[in-house]
Order: C-alpha cells, then sequence, then structure tokens
C-alpha cells in the first residue's frame, strides 16, 4: 500500500533536490470523431477533448496542494490525427484545421501541450499519412500548444526511408515556417523508431490504437535526487552505486504512483503507465550529466560516457519496476541537450560532440535530443542523421528519436535560446560530408533478422 508516510518521507527530495512530477498526460481516444465532413471532425474532436480534459488541470492542481509534490504540466496526447483525419482531410491545409482545433481544445481546458499530430508510417504511407506529414511546417507555425511527432521505423518493419527523407525536408521547412522564433516549431517536432503507444512526455506523446478511450499516464523524474544520493556513496564500489541508484528510483516512482492512481481516481480515468524517465531541465542541480560526473567522470562525454548511462538507465529500471506493476513510456535517462545545464557546459568545453551523443543513444531512453544545429544544414544530411538513430532503434530493439533545431540565420559558436523548460543550447556543428546519394536512394531498410520471431 502507498501510505502518506512515503510521500513525507520525500519533502526533503522536492525541497531540496529538484523532485517533481514532471507530467499528467490524459490520453484521450479521437477514433470516435472520424467522419468525411471536416467541420464536423474538427467539431467532434473539440467537444470530446474540452468535455474529458476539462477538470485535468485542476485536478492536478489540487493534487500538488494536497500532497505538496509539484506537477510541472498537465498534457494530453490523442490518437495519431492521420488517422483521425484521413476521411475528411484532402490535402496539408485540411490537416491544419485539425492543428488549428487541437490548439483551441488545449487553450480551452489548460493544458501546456497537446501531443498527437502524428503519423506512423515504419512500412509505408497513406495519402493521409503524407498530407499530414506535409502539413507539419504550417501546423507547427500556426499553433503554440500542439506536439508533432512520426514513426519511421520500427524492429518489426524496418526503416522507411521515403518518410526519412520526406522529414529531413519537412524538418528544414518547420526551421524556416518559425525562423523568426529561433526555429522553435522544431522543437515541437520528433521522428522515432519504435514509438511507444503510452508515453506522457512531449514532444512524442500520443494516444495510441490499443488504448482505452482515455487513460492517465505519469511521468516522473529526479535527476538532482539521484545526483545527492550518489554524493553519499562517493568512492564506493559499482555494487554499491547500483544498489543506491535502483532505492532512489524505488522511492521517486512510488511518488508517480501515488499521484497517478490520485489522478485516475478523482478524474474517473483509468490508470495507465509510470514513465521513469529522468528528464533534466535547465535548473541547477536537475541535471543527468551531473549524474554521470557525479559517477566518475570529469565530464558527459568522456571515456566512460556511454558505459556509465547504460549503468544508470538499467538501475533506474530496475528500481522503478519494483515500485509499480505498470511501468511502461519511454523508463530511463533522457539527454536532450537544451534541457540539460550539464550537457550543455560539456558541449561548450568541447567534452561533448553529435557522435558521442549518437552512441550514447545506444543504451539510453530516447536519441538525439533537443539539438541545435546550424540553420543552413542541408536536409539530406539531417535525414541521414535521422536514418543513423532510426537504425540504433531498429537493430538494438528499443525507442529512438530524433528532434534536431537547425536554426535559420545562426551557425556553429552561437547559442539559440528557447525558455522555460526548453532550456538553451549551443549551435553544435554538423559533419558535411555528403550522404545525398545514400538518402536519395528510396524505398526500405528491411527489418533485421532477429525481429523474425513467430
Amino acid at each position: 500500500m502507498i501510505n502518506i508516510g512515503e510521500v513525507i518521507e520525500t519533502n526533503q527530495m522536492v525541497e531540496k533536490e529538484n523532485l517533481d512530477v514532471r507530467t499528467i498526460t490524459l490520453g484521450i481516444s479521437l477514433l470516435d470523431c472520424i467522419d468525411s465532413d471536416l467541420n464536423k471532425v474538427n467539431e467532434n474532436i473539440y467537444n470530446k477533448i474540452t468535455t474529458l480534459a476539462k477538470d485535468l488541470v485542476a485536478t492536478g492542481e489540487d493534487i500538488e496542494n494536497n500532497y505538496c509534490i509539484p506537477i510541472v504540466n498537465k498534457r494530453i496526447s490523442v490518437t495519431p490525427i492521420a488517422l483521425v483525419g484521413g476521411a475528411a482531410c484532402k490535402c496539408p491545409e485540411d490537416f491544419v484545421s485539425i492543428a488549428k482545433t487541437l490548439d483551441k481544445a488545449a487553450k480551452k481546458v489548460g493544458v501546456n501541450f497537446i501531443g498527437g499530430y502524428s503519423a506512423l508510417v515504419s512500412k509505408g504511407m497513406t495519402t493521409a499519412d503524407e498530407n499530414l506529414i506535409r502539413s507539419i511546417p504550417q501546423a507547427l507555425a500556426q499553433t503554440e500548444l500542439v506536439c508533432s511527432s512520426v514513426n519511421v521505423g520500427s524492429t518489426k518493419t524496418g526503416i522507411n526511408m521515403d518518410a526519412v527523407k520526406l522529414m529531413g525536408e519537412i524538418i528544414k521547412e518547420t526551421a524556416e515556417e518559425t525562423k523568426d522564433d529561433d526555429s522553435l516549431g522544431c522543437a515541437k517536432l520528433v521522428v522515432f523508431c519504435n514509438a511507444p503507444d503510452d508515453n506522457p512526455f512531449m514532444a512524442g506523446a500520443f494516444h495510441g490504437v490499443t488504448e482505452a478511450d482515455a487513460i492517465i499516464n505519469v511521468g516522473v523524474s529526479g535527476p538532482g535526487v539521484v545526483k545527492t544520493a550518489l554524493e553519499k556513496v562517493r568512492g564506493e564500489s559499482f555494487e554499491v552505486l547500483c544498489e543506491t541508484i535502483k532505492k532512489t528510483a524505488f522511492k521517486v516512482t512510488r511518488v508517480g504512483q501515488l499521484v497517478a492512481k490520485e489522478a485516475s481516481k478523482r478524474l474517473n480515468v483509468p490508470f495507465g503507465i509510470i514513465d521513469l524517465s529522468l528528464a533534466p531541465t535547465p535548473a541547477i542541480g536537475d541535471s543527468v550529466a551531473d549524474i554521470l560526473c557525479e559517477i566518475g567522470l570529469e565530464h558527459a562525454g568522456a571515456p566512460g560516457t556511454t558505459a556509465a548511462l547504460a549503468l544508470l538507465n538499467d538501475q533506474v529500471k530496475k528500481g522503478g519496476i519494483m515500485a509499480s506493476s505498470y511501468v511502461g513510456g519511454l523508463s530511463g535517462a533522457f539527454i536532450p541537450v537544451s534541457e540539460d545545464q550539464g550537457m550543455i557546459n560539456a558541449v561548450v568545453d568541447g567534452a561533448l560532440t553529435l557522435e558521442k551523443l549518437e552512441a550514447m543513444t545506444c543504451v539510453c531512453s530516447v536519441g538525439l535530443d533537443m539539438i541545435a544545429i546550424p540553420g543552413d544544414t542541408k536536409a539530406t544530411t539531417i535525414s541521414g542523421i535521422i536514418a543513423d538513430e532510426m537504425a540504433i532503434g531498429m537493430i538494438n530493439q528499443k525507442t529512438t528519436a530524433v528532434r534536431l533545431i537547425p536554426v535559420i540565420g545562426k551557425g556553429v559558436g552561437e547559442t539559440v535560446e528557447f525558455g522555460g523548460l526548453l532550456g538553451y543550447a549551443p549551435i553544435m556543428p554538423v559533419n558535411q560530408f555528403s550522404c545525398d546519394a545514400f538518402v536519395n536512394r528510396g524505398g526500405r531498410i528491411p527489418a533485421p533478422v532477429h525481429s523474425f520471431k513467430n
């Protein structure tokens, strides 16, 4: 049983170590909103979201006040819109109208973000999928709270290289459309391999078609808590180190479990999963990179970084799954550059490169996340980076993702400021050698041999 004593035990973590529940995300199925009339689709979507989510923000705030646990974000995820709008949307502009409806509904209920402006195209694209993808630059430029994701590969299907090529172009177009805001639109656009159906974190959240009509998913986060715990075991063996991380992850997850159960009861919506991910913020002391340094590295990016991150990721999972029967989403350690002050410092000091970050993604939760690159980077180069990251996910049977931000008008050595949880980032150099001929081949990279398990 979870009791108030366990919450009291975490007070110090909340007050001094940046422990928070990063998000309560209400997943909503929009499959019953499908109609051949676009106006009717938009009306159905708006009515369903504003009805089901009307109490989400107030409930989150009540739980915060009752238990003195910060809940940083209240969010919504919806069924991938390529599926919902397929019958009514005949062109990209039609899908943009749905994006505006999502934005309007999100503002009405007061959430921070709404995710699910998405397409799942790991094996091929329908006309609706392609129209949605081509609408993304306009949709993100004309909305404030909408987040978009595209799944272009999986271990079971391989990598859709036509979609990879297209996404390189879409990221560039999104950067251009939002260049007056330092290409901020790209911070709300993620390209996935093996995207999970129950991820509560933005910008990649969507409500999978295997989910119930509505579901509550909670993401917890406590890099500062883990770092503080590790400070007490400096110089100890790896066995002691691992046990400390596991025990800390257990306590953090129990807090998330309490919040999730309480939100589920108050909203009368089934509890889905707890996502254990250590998600950093720009706040000092809330950094995954600082944990790696506490483990024994001078800087994130030093030799040993990938091993340290693998250890951290695994122990977080082991501790978390003992605290909750329903662990899902991404669950591990995030390494977004702009959102982690330690990562930013490592980049500025020359310890961390794009190539080292790619190596680290083999063992962590997501992938190349919130990385600012020169605005003149070619679309094919972006597609090549996406293809590399998708291959890591496909071969290793894990989720990987890319959230690159080509900042129009800026180059290596400059800095871009996003604000809030998105932080700021130094512009990182990108390999200048061409991959044009590779990206332009077209078609699909087949699934790996170990995908055939039936």
